[in-house]
């Protein structure tokens, strides 16, 4: 007699995958908008870039589209160890729609990808929910995405996401570094603590040099719980950096903006430095958050290493003509941001300089 085998004898369950779908579609649908078109068949998001409906009408003269792709890096084995689930997918939505940002991009939509190894509709269903919040902060819809229950290619508990994201920007509206000019302030709005870069220093500190628990409190950081702090998500900075945009129609007065990730302000703002100008930011202008200064003593850290790995405080940079310094950073304030004066620009050779 013939001994059949089953796809979930091979470590993949189908209805474990079909428990998910139905526990994620509440969070999916709640992202959406009046430009997102519901199909049954979910081989595929669609979404209208213009219609003319009274109510919602948002029409584009001569739209760009922005396409950002990226992942949460070693964070994810953070919210393993926690087995906390429900906020990496915030810092997945965000470490995409804040580069897109960066261009003066409105996000629309947004599609991510889970791998794990073995499907638990219930851990997947926080991941997902996770996404779609940070979906809804960032006003973009969660048109679709793709889970992969993968036993041979990820340890027992281990997983990993990415996300793409599309957004539009008017191509007159484009922020690049074509009006960055001597003199432009350099604004710094205030991170959520160490975002989704840097974990493998993280861990390094924390769990194998001090062997720490994520469940330790620490009376460096005020008597917080380590793995909450760690695991704070990414400040998503589209709502309040767009309805700025919105204020300033015909002039362009913020002249450039970075998305401070990997590299750290030295290393994310000469990206948009023209090759004749430097930042030159004051570090005393801004409180450096007490999770930065606890891992340079633990580890210890050289300062340096700090600035160039971590963005000790600053998650999301604006520079802007002079005379709207002032009224720009009070909009940004009035709409929930923590915005400090971190720097001028002066002539250079497109470097940052810390004092």
């Amino acid at each position: 007699m013939t001994k059949y085998i089953s796809y979930e004898q091979s470590g993949v369950s189908i209805d474990a995958g079909d428990q998910m779908v139905r526990k994620i579609q509440s969070y999916v649908a709640g992202t959406f908008g009046p430009r997102v078109i519901p199909g049954k068949s979910a081989f595929a998001g669609m979404f209208r870039l213009d219609y003319d409906e009274r109510l919602f009408k948002k029409n584009y003269r001569n739209p760009v589209l922005v396409a950002s792709t990226d992942g949460v890096g070693s964070k994810v084995q953070l919210a393993a160890m926690a087995k906390k689930y429900d906020t990496v997918g915030i810092d997945l939505v965000a470490m995409n729609v804040n580069d897109m940002l960066v261009l003066g991009a409105e996000p629309l939509f947004f599609l991510d990808y889970l791998a794990v190894h073995k499907l638990d509709p219930l851990v997947t269903a926080e991941m997902v929910k996770g996404v779609a919040a940070g979906c809804r902060i960032a006003d973009c819809a969660l048109i679709g995405g793709e889970t992969a229950e993968m036993p041979d290619t990820y340890a027992r508990d281990d997983f990993d996401m990415a996300g793409f994201s599309v957004g539009v920007v008017e191509r007159e509206r484009i922020i690049s570094d074509k009006n960055v000019r001597r003199g432009d302030v350099v604004l710094g709005l205030a991170s959520s603590g160490v975002h989704s870069n840097g974990y493998a220093l993280v861990r390094r500190i924390c769990f194998k040099q001090h062997k720490m628990g994520m469940g330790e409190a620490a009376p460096e950081l005020g008597g917080a719980v380590l793995g909450d702090v760690l695991l704070e998500p990414t400040r998503i900075y589209v709502r309040p950096v767009v309805k700025l945009l919105g204020q300033y129609k015909v002039k362009q007065v913020v002249h450039a903006m970075a998305h401070i990730t990997g590299g750290g302000l030295v290393g994310k703002i000469p990206r948009v430095l023209p090759g004749d100008c430097n930042a030159v930011l004051k570090k005393s202008a801004w409180p450096v958050p007490r999770i930065f200064a606890f891992l340079q003593e633990k580890g210890p850290v050289e300062e340096d290493q700090m600035f160039r790995v971590f963005n000790m405080g600053i998650g999301f940079v604006l520079i802007v003509a002079e005379d709207f310094a002032d009224s720009i950073a009070k909009k940004l304030t009035k709409y929930g941001e923590q915005v400090y004066r971190i720097g001028r620009i002066t002539t250079g050779a497109g470097r940052v300089v810390l004092k």
